[in-house]
Protein backbone atom coordinates (compact mmCIF):
# COMPACT_ATOMS: atom_id res chain seq x y z
CA UNK A 1 0.00 0.00 0.00
CA UNK A 2 2.47 2.35 0.87
CA UNK A 3 4.59 1.95 -2.30
CA UNK A 4 1.54 2.25 -4.31
CA UNK A 5 0.95 5.47 -2.95
CA UNK A 6 4.46 6.58 -3.02
CA UNK A 7 4.19 6.37 -6.67
CA UNK A 8 0.90 8.05 -6.90
CA UNK A 9 2.28 10.93 -4.77
CA UNK A 10 4.79 11.11 -7.83
CA UNK A 11 2.72 11.02 -10.56
CA UNK A 12 0.98 14.42 -9.18
CA UNK A 13 3.68 15.79 -8.30
CA UNK A 14 5.19 15.31 -12.07
CA UNK A 15 1.93 16.42 -13.27
CA UNK A 16 2.40 20.36 -12.18
CA UNK A 17 2.03 20.67 -8.41
CA UNK A 18 4.76 22.89 -8.12
CA UNK A 19 3.52 25.20 -10.41
CA UNK A 20 0.74 25.78 -7.87
CA UNK A 21 1.37 29.24 -7.20
CA UNK A 22 1.71 30.66 -10.66
CA UNK A 23 -0.52 32.67 -12.47
CA UNK A 24 -3.02 31.35 -14.93
CA UNK A 25 -5.31 31.83 -17.51
CA UNK A 26 -7.28 30.12 -20.05
CA UNK A 27 -10.99 28.34 -19.38
CA UNK A 28 -12.31 25.91 -16.46
CA UNK A 29 -11.93 22.73 -16.87
CA UNK A 30 -15.31 21.14 -17.86
CA UNK A 31 -16.99 18.08 -16.99
CA UNK A 32 -15.45 14.82 -18.02
CA UNK A 33 -18.63 12.49 -17.67
CA UNK A 34 -20.16 10.83 -20.48
CA UNK A 35 -23.79 10.48 -19.41
CA UNK A 36 -26.29 9.69 -20.92
CA UNK A 37 -28.96 9.23 -17.45
CA UNK A 38 -30.70 12.38 -19.05
CA UNK A 39 -32.38 15.56 -17.38
CA UNK A 40 -33.82 13.67 -14.65
CA UNK A 41 -30.45 11.89 -13.48
CA UNK A 42 -29.77 11.43 -9.81
CA UNK A 43 -27.12 10.15 -7.08
CA UNK A 44 -26.83 9.51 -3.93
CA UNK A 45 -24.08 9.87 -1.52
CA UNK A 46 -23.01 8.25 1.33
CA UNK A 47 -20.85 10.92 4.17
CA UNK A 48 -19.99 10.66 7.69
CA UNK A 49 -19.61 14.09 9.13
CA UNK A 50 -22.88 15.85 8.33
CA UNK A 51 -22.75 19.56 9.03
CA UNK A 52 -23.97 21.41 12.01
CA UNK A 53 -25.47 24.14 9.68
CA UNK A 54 -24.52 25.60 6.26
CA UNK A 55 -22.43 28.46 7.05
CA UNK A 56 -18.44 28.06 6.61
CA UNK A 57 -18.03 31.53 7.26
CA UNK A 58 -19.04 30.87 11.00
CA UNK A 59 -18.76 27.76 11.66
CA UNK A 60 -15.05 25.57 11.64
CA UNK A 61 -14.79 21.80 10.45
CA UNK A 62 -14.70 19.96 6.77
CA UNK A 63 -18.52 19.07 6.45
CA UNK A 64 -19.81 22.11 4.71
CA UNK A 65 -17.14 23.15 2.24
CA UNK A 66 -17.51 19.27 1.34
CA UNK A 67 -20.79 19.39 0.54
CA UNK A 68 -21.50 23.32 -0.68
CA UNK A 69 -17.51 24.29 -2.18
CA UNK A 70 -16.97 24.49 -5.90
CA UNK A 71 -20.88 23.03 -6.14
CA UNK A 72 -22.55 26.01 -4.64
CA UNK A 73 -20.20 28.26 -3.59
CA UNK A 74 -17.55 29.11 -6.07
CA UNK A 75 -14.25 31.59 -6.08
CA UNK A 76 -12.44 33.07 -8.49
CA UNK A 77 -9.79 29.80 -9.14
CA UNK A 78 -9.92 26.23 -7.71
CA UNK A 79 -7.65 23.76 -7.59
CA UNK A 80 -7.93 20.88 -9.41
CA UNK A 81 -8.07 17.49 -8.24
CA UNK A 82 -6.18 15.61 -10.64
CA UNK A 83 -3.14 17.55 -10.64
CA UNK A 84 -3.33 19.99 -7.74
CA UNK A 85 -2.69 23.05 -10.46
CA UNK A 86 -5.09 26.53 -9.05
CA UNK A 87 -7.19 26.82 -12.56
CA UNK A 88 -9.77 29.33 -13.46
CA UNK A 89 -13.31 29.65 -12.01
CA UNK A 90 -15.15 32.71 -11.81
CA UNK A 91 -12.12 34.40 -12.95
CA UNK A 92 -11.25 33.73 -16.25
CA UNK A 93 -7.76 35.21 -16.18
CA UNK A 94 -5.73 36.61 -13.96
CA UNK A 95 -2.18 38.16 -13.91
CA UNK A 96 0.63 38.97 -11.12
CA UNK A 97 2.71 42.09 -10.71
CA UNK A 98 6.81 41.81 -10.55
CA UNK A 99 6.78 42.43 -7.14
CA UNK A 100 4.02 39.78 -6.66
CA UNK A 101 2.14 42.02 -4.40
CA UNK A 102 -0.62 43.10 -7.28
CA UNK A 103 -3.22 40.86 -8.43
CA UNK A 104 -5.76 41.84 -11.60
CA UNK A 105 -8.21 39.41 -12.36
CA UNK A 106 -10.56 39.08 -15.50
CA UNK A 107 -13.86 38.01 -14.91
CA UNK A 108 -16.69 35.93 -16.41
CA UNK A 109 -19.54 37.36 -17.70
CA UNK A 110 -23.01 36.60 -17.60
CA UNK A 111 -22.46 34.84 -14.34
CA UNK A 112 -25.85 35.51 -11.84
CA UNK A 113 -26.28 33.92 -7.84
CA UNK A 114 -28.65 31.73 -7.22
CA UNK A 115 -30.95 34.68 -6.11
CA UNK A 116 -30.69 36.10 -9.99
CA UNK A 117 -28.47 39.06 -8.42
CA UNK A 118 -25.33 39.95 -11.37
CA UNK A 119 -22.14 38.43 -9.97
CA UNK A 120 -19.64 41.40 -10.54
CA UNK A 121 -16.00 42.69 -9.25
CA UNK A 122 -18.27 44.61 -6.36
CA UNK A 123 -18.91 41.39 -5.31
CA UNK A 124 -15.22 39.85 -5.33
CA UNK A 125 -14.45 43.05 -3.42
CA UNK A 126 -17.40 42.62 -0.95
CA UNK A 127 -16.45 38.75 -0.49
CA UNK A 128 -13.00 39.41 0.38
CA UNK A 129 -13.09 42.35 2.17
CA UNK A 130 -16.20 40.24 4.31
CA UNK A 131 -13.81 38.02 5.72
CA UNK A 132 -11.24 40.58 6.99
CA UNK A 133 -14.10 41.78 8.71
CA UNK A 134 -15.85 40.24 11.89
CA UNK A 135 -18.78 38.46 9.87
CA UNK A 136 -15.76 35.70 9.62
CA UNK A 137 -15.13 33.79 12.79
CA UNK A 138 -13.33 30.60 11.46
CA UNK A 139 -9.78 30.31 12.17
CA UNK A 140 -8.57 29.81 8.54
CA UNK A 141 -9.86 34.08 7.47
CA UNK A 142 -6.47 34.04 8.71
CA UNK A 143 -5.40 33.58 4.94
CA UNK A 144 -6.68 37.02 3.83
CA UNK A 145 -4.91 39.19 6.71
CA UNK A 146 -2.31 39.47 3.64
CA UNK A 147 -4.55 41.73 1.73
CA UNK A 148 -4.10 45.19 1.80
CA UNK A 149 -6.96 46.92 -0.77
CA UNK A 150 -9.25 45.59 -3.12
CA UNK A 151 -10.18 47.89 -6.44
CA UNK A 152 -12.99 46.97 -8.62
CA UNK A 153 -11.57 48.04 -12.07
CA UNK A 154 -14.46 47.71 -13.96
CA UNK A 155 -17.79 45.21 -13.71
CA UNK A 156 -15.70 42.48 -14.62
CA UNK A 157 -12.30 43.70 -13.63
CA UNK A 158 -10.84 43.42 -10.17
CA UNK A 159 -7.19 44.28 -8.04
CA UNK A 160 -5.98 42.64 -5.56
CA UNK A 161 -2.98 44.55 -3.51
CA UNK A 162 -1.16 42.60 -1.21
CA UNK A 163 0.72 44.07 1.62
CA UNK A 164 3.50 41.53 0.72
CA UNK A 165 4.51 38.88 -1.86
CA UNK A 166 2.54 35.95 -0.74
CA UNK A 167 2.67 32.12 -1.77
CA UNK A 168 -0.13 31.01 -0.31
CA UNK A 169 -2.70 33.93 -0.91
CA UNK A 170 -3.90 32.61 -4.66
CA UNK A 171 -3.72 28.91 -2.95
CA UNK A 172 -5.83 29.97 -0.28
CA UNK A 173 -8.56 31.40 -2.65
CA UNK A 174 -9.00 27.97 -3.63
CA UNK A 175 -10.56 27.11 -0.63
CA UNK A 176 -13.72 28.49 1.80
CA UNK A 177 -12.48 32.49 2.54
CA UNK A 178 -12.21 32.28 -1.37
CA UNK A 179 -16.26 32.05 -2.08
CA UNK A 180 -17.82 34.62 -3.60
CA UNK A 181 -20.59 35.45 -1.60
CA UNK A 182 -23.69 37.95 -3.25
CA UNK A 183 -24.04 41.52 -1.57
CA UNK A 184 -27.90 40.55 -0.91
CA UNK A 185 -27.47 36.51 -0.24
CA UNK A 186 -25.77 36.71 2.83
CA UNK A 187 -28.53 36.98 5.10
CA UNK A 188 -29.27 33.71 6.47
CA UNK A 189 -25.71 31.60 5.15
CA UNK A 190 -26.35 28.65 8.08
CA UNK A 191 -29.95 27.69 6.21
CA UNK A 192 -29.92 29.43 2.95
CA UNK A 193 -26.57 29.34 0.68
CA UNK A 194 -26.56 31.53 -2.47
CA UNK A 195 -23.58 30.87 -4.39
CA UNK A 196 -22.66 31.06 -8.28
CA UNK A 197 -22.58 26.85 -8.82
CA UNK A 198 -23.44 24.65 -10.58
CA UNK A 199 -26.05 23.07 -8.06
CA UNK A 200 -28.02 24.77 -5.46
CA UNK A 201 -29.55 23.57 -2.06
CA UNK A 202 -33.00 21.90 -2.51
CA UNK A 203 -33.72 20.38 0.85
CA UNK A 204 -31.58 19.58 3.83
CA UNK A 205 -33.06 17.17 6.54
CA UNK A 206 -30.95 17.55 9.87
CA UNK A 207 -29.54 14.30 10.68
CA UNK A 208 -30.34 12.95 7.94
CA UNK A 209 -29.27 13.99 4.22
CA UNK A 210 -29.09 17.52 1.90
CA UNK A 211 -30.07 17.65 -1.70
CA UNK A 212 -28.63 19.57 -4.11
CA UNK A 213 -30.49 20.24 -7.20
CA UNK A 214 -29.36 21.64 -10.73
CA UNK A 215 -29.03 25.20 -11.01
CA UNK A 216 -30.59 25.62 -14.54
CA UNK A 217 -29.10 29.38 -14.68
CA UNK A 218 -25.82 28.40 -14.16
CA UNK A 219 -23.08 30.47 -16.05
CA UNK A 220 -20.95 27.20 -17.51
CA UNK A 221 -21.80 23.81 -18.56
CA UNK A 222 -24.22 22.24 -16.64
CA UNK A 223 -23.55 18.97 -14.52
CA UNK A 224 -24.61 15.38 -15.55
CA UNK A 225 -26.34 14.69 -12.62
CA UNK A 226 -29.79 17.14 -12.16
CA UNK A 227 -30.11 15.92 -8.26
CA UNK A 228 -27.57 14.81 -5.77
CA UNK A 229 -28.44 13.68 -2.52
CA UNK A 230 -25.60 13.46 0.56
CA UNK A 231 -26.76 11.03 2.82
CA UNK A 232 -25.23 11.08 6.12
CA UNK A 233 -24.53 8.05 8.28
CA UNK A 234 -23.07 8.03 11.50
CA UNK A 235 -22.37 3.95 11.53
CA UNK A 236 -20.08 2.75 8.57
CA UNK A 237 -21.31 -0.48 8.44
CA UNK A 238 -24.88 1.12 7.97
CA UNK A 239 -23.41 3.21 5.12
CA UNK A 240 -21.77 0.11 3.58
CA UNK A 241 -25.02 -1.78 4.07
CA UNK A 242 -27.04 0.96 2.28
CA UNK A 243 -24.35 0.67 -1.04
CA UNK A 244 -25.34 -3.04 -0.94
CA UNK A 245 -29.03 -2.56 -0.63
CA UNK A 246 -28.83 -0.24 -3.89
CA UNK A 247 -29.85 2.81 -1.10
CA UNK A 248 -27.34 4.90 -2.00
CA UNK A 249 -25.01 5.26 -5.21
CA UNK A 250 -21.61 5.62 -3.71
CA UNK A 251 -19.92 5.80 -0.40
CA UNK A 252 -17.84 9.06 -0.40
CA UNK A 253 -15.49 8.06 1.39
CA UNK A 254 -15.19 4.81 3.19
CA UNK A 255 -15.05 4.75 7.17
CA UNK A 256 -14.56 0.87 7.34
CA UNK A 257 -11.79 0.18 5.15
CA UNK A 258 -12.10 -3.73 6.37
CA UNK A 259 -15.18 -3.92 4.41
CA UNK A 260 -13.49 -3.12 1.17
CA UNK A 261 -12.64 -6.72 0.01
CA UNK A 262 -16.26 -7.45 -0.11
CA UNK A 263 -16.92 -5.02 -3.12
CA UNK A 264 -13.14 -5.83 -5.16
CA UNK A 265 -14.53 -9.15 -6.88
CA UNK A 266 -17.86 -8.10 -7.01
CA UNK A 267 -18.28 -6.52 -10.83
CA UNK A 268 -21.89 -4.46 -9.62
CA UNK A 269 -19.09 -1.75 -7.96
CA UNK A 270 -15.88 0.17 -8.39
CA UNK A 271 -13.31 0.35 -6.13
CA UNK A 272 -11.52 3.63 -5.89
CA UNK A 273 -7.98 3.61 -3.87
CA UNK A 274 -6.06 7.26 -3.97
CA UNK A 275 -4.92 9.99 -1.47
CA UNK A 276 -5.47 13.07 0.31
CA UNK A 277 -4.09 15.57 1.99
CA UNK A 278 -6.07 14.31 5.35
CA UNK A 279 -3.74 13.73 8.07
CA UNK A 280 -5.11 11.83 10.61
CA UNK A 281 -3.29 13.69 13.82
CA UNK A 282 -3.13 12.70 17.46
CA UNK A 283 -3.55 16.49 19.33
CA UNK A 284 -1.93 17.76 22.31
CA UNK A 285 -2.55 20.36 24.23
CA UNK A 286 0.95 22.29 24.30
CA UNK A 287 -0.50 25.04 26.81
CA UNK A 288 -1.42 23.26 29.99
CA UNK A 289 -2.01 19.74 31.62
CA UNK A 290 0.99 17.24 31.27
CA UNK A 291 1.15 17.17 27.50
CA UNK A 292 2.46 20.64 27.80
CA UNK A 293 5.55 19.18 29.17
CA UNK A 294 7.92 18.39 25.97
CA UNK A 295 9.03 14.90 27.58
CA UNK A 296 5.53 13.83 28.01
CA UNK A 297 4.48 14.38 24.24
CA UNK A 298 7.90 12.41 23.25
CA UNK A 299 7.11 10.27 25.15
CA UNK A 300 3.61 9.31 23.43
CA UNK A 301 5.19 9.34 20.52
CA UNK A 302 7.45 6.83 21.21
CA UNK A 303 4.50 5.10 22.92
CA UNK A 304 2.75 4.28 19.46
CA UNK A 305 3.75 1.82 16.85
CA UNK A 306 2.17 3.90 13.81
CA UNK A 307 2.31 0.89 11.27
CA UNK A 308 0.79 -1.42 14.10
CA UNK A 309 -1.80 1.25 14.32
CA UNK A 310 -2.88 1.95 10.33
CA UNK A 311 -2.79 -2.15 10.36
CA UNK A 312 -5.08 -2.47 13.35
CA UNK A 313 -7.40 0.81 12.82
CA UNK A 314 -7.60 0.88 8.97
CA UNK A 315 -6.86 -1.96 7.73
CA UNK A 316 -3.39 -1.40 6.62
CA UNK A 317 -4.68 1.59 4.03
CA UNK A 318 -2.94 5.38 4.20
CA UNK A 319 0.18 6.61 4.43
CA UNK A 320 2.29 6.97 7.32
CA UNK A 321 3.72 10.22 7.79
CA UNK A 322 5.97 11.89 10.01
CA UNK A 323 4.72 15.73 10.70
CA UNK A 324 2.32 17.94 9.33
CA UNK A 325 2.23 17.95 5.39
CA UNK A 326 1.14 15.15 2.86
CA UNK A 327 3.16 13.99 0.32
CA UNK A 328 1.80 15.93 -1.94
CA UNK A 329 2.79 19.25 -0.76
CA UNK A 330 6.17 20.11 -2.67
CA UNK A 331 7.89 20.47 0.54
CA UNK A 332 7.13 16.92 1.96
CA UNK A 333 9.92 15.25 3.68
CA UNK A 334 10.06 11.49 5.17
CA UNK A 335 10.05 12.32 9.16
CA UNK A 336 8.89 9.26 10.40
CA UNK A 337 11.94 7.78 11.39
CA UNK A 338 12.09 10.67 13.79
CA UNK A 339 10.07 9.11 16.76
CA UNK A 340 10.68 4.99 16.51
CA UNK A 341 8.22 2.86 18.34
CA UNK A 342 10.62 2.66 22.15
CA UNK A 343 8.08 2.01 24.66
CA UNK A 344 11.56 2.12 26.88
CA UNK A 345 12.31 5.31 25.99
CA UNK A 346 8.80 6.10 26.24
CA UNK A 347 8.96 5.00 30.21
CA UNK A 348 12.25 6.61 30.48
CA UNK A 349 10.82 10.20 29.50
CA UNK A 350 7.84 9.93 31.26
CA UNK A 351 10.11 9.10 34.26
CA UNK A 352 12.37 11.78 33.82
CA UNK A 353 8.70 14.18 33.58
CA UNK A 354 7.80 12.59 37.06
CA UNK A 355 4.85 11.24 35.56
CA UNK A 356 5.43 7.24 35.70
CA UNK A 357 1.92 6.79 36.32
CA UNK A 358 -0.50 9.15 34.27
CA UNK A 359 -4.29 9.83 33.34
CA UNK A 360 -4.74 11.73 30.16
CA UNK A 361 -8.26 13.20 28.79
CA UNK A 362 -8.56 11.84 25.44
CA UNK A 363 -11.39 13.15 23.92
CA UNK A 364 -11.87 12.88 20.16
CA UNK A 365 -14.00 13.36 17.48
CA UNK A 366 -16.68 10.56 17.31
CA UNK A 367 -15.65 9.50 13.88
CA UNK A 368 -15.02 5.80 12.58
CA UNK A 369 -11.23 6.65 12.40
CA UNK A 370 -10.83 8.61 15.49
CA UNK A 371 -12.40 6.00 17.16
CA UNK A 372 -10.79 3.01 15.94
CA UNK A 373 -7.39 5.10 16.13
CA UNK A 374 -8.18 5.83 19.55
CA UNK A 375 -8.62 2.30 20.81
CA UNK A 376 -5.41 1.14 19.60
CA UNK A 377 -2.91 4.09 20.92
CA UNK A 378 -4.96 3.74 24.41
CA UNK A 379 -3.87 0.15 24.26
CA UNK A 380 -0.57 0.98 23.50
CA UNK A 381 -0.03 3.62 25.77
CA UNK A 382 -0.92 1.55 28.53
CA UNK A 383 1.59 -0.30 27.78
CA UNK A 384 4.01 2.41 29.17
CA UNK A 385 1.75 3.42 32.46
CA UNK A 386 -0.36 6.14 30.57
CA UNK A 387 -4.26 5.63 31.21
CA UNK A 388 -5.46 7.35 28.27
CA UNK A 389 -9.44 8.24 29.10
CA UNK A 390 -11.51 8.07 26.10
CA UNK A 391 -14.29 9.90 25.47
CA UNK A 392 -15.84 10.63 22.19
CA UNK A 393 -17.24 13.63 21.47
CA UNK A 394 -20.31 14.40 19.00
CA UNK A 395 -18.71 15.82 16.02
CA UNK A 396 -18.80 17.99 14.84
CA UNK A 397 -20.91 20.64 16.93
CA UNK A 398 -19.21 19.61 20.71
CA UNK A 399 -15.91 18.61 19.69
CA UNK A 400 -15.22 21.95 18.19
CA UNK A 401 -16.98 24.26 21.21
CA UNK A 402 -15.23 22.09 23.54
CA UNK A 403 -12.03 21.13 22.17
CA UNK A 404 -10.92 23.06 19.01
CA UNK A 405 -12.66 26.51 20.52
CA UNK A 406 -12.30 26.03 24.05
CA UNK A 407 -9.10 23.39 24.43
CA UNK A 408 -10.26 21.59 27.06
CA UNK A 409 -8.82 18.18 26.49
CA UNK A 410 -5.16 16.86 26.79
CA UNK A 411 -5.21 15.05 23.54
CA UNK A 412 -7.56 14.02 20.46
CA UNK A 413 -7.92 12.77 17.42
CA UNK A 414 -9.17 14.00 14.56
CA UNK A 415 -8.49 14.30 10.47
CA UNK A 416 -7.10 17.70 9.41
CA UNK A 417 -8.58 17.90 5.61
CA UNK A 418 -7.88 21.09 4.64
CA UNK A 419 -4.82 21.95 2.43
CA UNK A 420 -1.42 23.85 3.50
CA UNK A 421 -3.00 23.96 6.85
CA UNK A 422 0.64 23.41 8.61
CA UNK A 423 0.31 27.18 8.92
CA UNK A 424 -2.31 26.85 12.06
CA UNK A 425 1.17 26.12 13.99
CA UNK A 426 2.18 29.55 13.75
CA UNK A 427 -1.26 30.71 15.62
CA UNK A 428 -0.41 30.23 19.37
CA UNK A 429 -4.46 30.48 19.84
CA UNK A 430 -5.40 27.77 17.46
CA UNK A 431 -6.38 24.80 19.59
CA UNK A 432 -2.91 22.83 20.14
CA UNK A 433 -2.13 25.93 21.53
CA UNK A 434 1.28 25.86 20.04
CA UNK A 435 3.60 29.00 21.33
CA UNK A 436 7.11 28.96 19.10
CA UNK A 437 8.41 32.02 17.25
CA UNK A 438 11.22 30.93 15.28
CA UNK A 439 7.88 28.79 13.54
CA UNK A 440 6.42 31.61 12.74
CA UNK A 441 9.12 33.59 11.78
CA UNK A 442 9.93 30.50 9.09
CA UNK A 443 6.04 30.52 7.78
CA UNK A 444 6.63 34.14 6.95
CA UNK A 445 10.10 33.67 5.10
CA UNK A 446 8.23 30.94 3.24
CA UNK A 447 5.19 33.10 2.24
CA UNK A 448 7.10 36.20 1.05
CA UNK A 449 10.11 33.95 -0.19
CA UNK A 450 11.50 32.49 -4.04
CA UNK A 451 9.62 29.17 -4.75
CA UNK A 452 12.85 27.09 -3.52
CA UNK A 453 13.11 29.78 -0.35
CA UNK A 454 9.79 28.53 0.56
CA UNK A 455 10.13 24.90 0.15
CA UNK A 456 13.41 25.28 2.25
CA UNK A 457 11.93 26.93 5.04
CA UNK A 458 8.33 24.91 5.01
CA UNK A 459 10.63 22.07 5.10
CA UNK A 460 12.34 23.44 8.66
CA UNK A 461 8.64 24.45 9.85
CA UNK A 462 7.81 20.79 9.50
CA UNK A 463 11.26 19.67 10.82
CA UNK A 464 10.57 21.90 13.74
CA UNK A 465 6.84 20.75 15.12
CA UNK A 466 7.84 17.44 14.52
CA UNK A 467 11.19 17.06 16.71
CA UNK A 468 8.72 19.82 19.09
CA UNK A 469 6.31 17.07 18.97
CA UNK A 470 3.68 19.65 19.00
CA UNK A 471 1.42 16.93 17.90
CA UNK A 472 1.10 12.98 16.46
CA UNK A 473 0.52 12.46 12.78
CA UNK A 474 -0.81 8.39 13.40
CA UNK A 475 -1.67 8.42 9.19
CA UNK A 476 -2.62 9.85 6.39
CA UNK A 477 -5.97 8.97 5.40
CA UNK A 478 -6.58 7.27 1.28
CA UNK A 479 -8.88 8.02 -1.02
CA UNK A 480 -11.59 5.08 -0.51
CA UNK A 481 -14.50 5.39 -2.89
CA UNK A 482 -16.40 2.21 -3.30
CA UNK A 483 -19.63 3.06 -6.26
CA UNK A 484 -21.81 1.24 -8.22
CA UNK A 485 -20.55 0.68 -11.89
CA UNK A 486 -22.45 2.65 -13.89
CA UNK A 487 -20.93 6.16 -11.89
CA UNK A 488 -18.28 7.73 -13.70
CA UNK A 489 -16.41 10.59 -13.04
CA UNK A 490 -15.11 10.15 -9.21
CA UNK A 491 -12.00 11.27 -8.02
CA UNK A 492 -9.06 9.38 -7.85
CA UNK A 493 -7.47 11.94 -4.91
CA UNK A 494 -9.22 14.25 -2.48
CA UNK A 495 -6.57 16.85 -2.26
CA UNK A 496 -9.19 20.14 -1.51
CA UNK A 497 -11.42 20.82 1.10
CA UNK A 498 -14.61 20.32 -1.91
CA UNK A 499 -16.25 16.96 -2.89
CA UNK A 500 -16.46 17.89 -6.46
CA UNK A 501 -19.67 16.90 -7.55
CA UNK A 502 -19.17 18.44 -10.85
CA UNK A 503 -17.54 15.82 -12.81
CA UNK A 504 -20.06 13.20 -11.87
CA UNK A 505 -22.27 11.25 -14.14
CA UNK A 506 -24.04 8.06 -15.11
CA UNK A 507 -22.94 5.62 -17.76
Amino acid sequence: MKRRLRRLVVAILVSGLLTACSAGAGSAPQPTSTSTAGEDSSLVIGFSAEPANLDFTRTDGAAIPEALLVNVYEGLVKLDQSTGEIVPLLAESWTVSEDRRTYEFTLREGVRFSNGAEFTAEDVKFSIERVKSDAWTISLKKGMDVVESVEVLSPTKVRVVLSKPSNSWLFAMTTRIGAMFSRTGVDDLANKPVGTGPYVLKSWRRGDSIVLERNENYWGEPPAIKTVTLRYFKDPTAMTNALLSGAIDVVGTLQAPEALDQFTDDDRFQVIEGTTNGEVTLAFNNESGPTSDIRVRKAIKHAIDHQALLDTAWAGRGFLIGSHVPPTDPWYEDLTGLYPYDPKRAKDLLAEAGHEKLRLRFRIANLPYAVAAAQVVAAQLAEVGITAEIEPLEFPARWLDEVFTKADYDMSIVAHVEPRDISTFGNPEYYWRYDNKEVRDLLAQADAGTDEEQVTAMKRVARTIAEDAAADWLFLLPNLIVAKKDVTGLPKNRIGEAFDLTTLGRS
